[in-house]
């Protein structure tokens, strides 16, 4: 690095906190197609839908009601 910079005032990225972690996830055929067609009705990535909905249940605080047979 050149000695020319000086980051003595340099600041925190304020968007650090907004960072999306890289995670890999098998997800089902079914849930896949159905988050594509939604995305595609709705202008949006997949992706972006599902992590919705997962930020969504977590602020929410929502429990999956599984009863195994």
């Amino acid at each position: 690095m050149k000695k020319e910079y000086d980051f003595s005032k340099g600041k925190k990225n304020p968007y650090l906190k907004h960072l999306k972690i890289p995670v890999s996830i098998r997800l089902d055929d079914t849930t896949v197609h159905y988050f594509k067609e939604l995305g595609n009705q709705m202008g949006m990535k997949y992706q972006t839908l599902i992590n919705l909905y997962l930020r969504d249940c977590a602020e929410n605080h929502k429990k999956l009601k599984l009863t195994w047979k």
